[in-house]
């Protein structure tokens, strides 16, 4: 199974994503991972890449590409792959493509876990974070015993400021400006499955099972 895993921030991917590749016994690779692969094993692509970041520049699309293929070449992939984080755009899917085409190996399916935005504000905009262990509360789904206190440690929780509410908003303009457009690409390529993401983690992975298990 060649899968790419697209939606919204705040939609679920990166839990569904370690579901669904251990499912379907293939790697769970994320941009972020290469990337820290690349930076920690210090290769000639990392070097790049940590160039352009250390002057705060974005990382070009051609090095991003170039890591992904060459992850594309790890004896793990041979029975497939999902990638997460991978295209972020219409180019970079046309170069996927092409990365593809050349292995005979095309995509099986893009899985679209669609959300409705404010269900994503509140998801986002409602978690805490403990400043003292790491562990995770939620105003509305998971809230802590005594307000802003963590339950398992008792230290202090807070707001990541990627979480408040303006930020998510931007966040998620920035996704349908630059990355929503692949949806519609892969809609036109035949490939697009879109499920819903709403609902408990195990009735959305239920979903996409039941969806990937009529592609061939």
């Amino acid at each position: 199974m060649r899968l790419v895993l697209v939606g919204p921030p705040g939609a679920g991917k990166g839990t569904q994503a370690q579901f669904l590749a251990s499912h379907f016994g293939i790697p769970h690779i994320s941009t972020g991972d290469i990337f820290r692969a690349n930076l920690k094993e210090g290769t000639p692509l990392g070097v790049e890449a940590k160039g352009f970041m250390d002057r705060g520049e974005l990382v070009p699309d051609s090095v991003t590409n170039e890591m992904v293929r060459d992850r594309l070449t790890h004896d793990d992939v041979v029975n497939g792959f999902l990638l997460d984080g991978f295209p972020r755009n219409v180019v970079q899917a046309q170069v996927l493509r092409a990365m593809l085409a050349e292995k005979k190996n095309p995509l099986n399916a893009v899985l679209e876990l669609s959300i409705e935005k404010s269900e994503i504000i509140a998801r986002l905009s409602g978690r805490r974070v403990c400043r003292n262990c790491g562990n995770t509360a939620h105003l509305l789904f998971d809230p802590p015993s005594v307000d802003g206190v963590c339950n398992g440690c008792q230290g202090e929780l807070y707001q990541r400021e990627d979480d408040k509410e303006e930020v998510v908003t931007r966040r998620l303009e920035v996704y349908e400006e630059q990355t929503a457009p692949i949806v519609d690409f892969y809609r036109s390529e035949g490939l697009l499955i879109t499920i819903s993401a709403t609902g408990s983690v195990g009735d959305i992975t239920e979903r996409a099972i039941t969806a990937l298990s009529r592609v061939h």
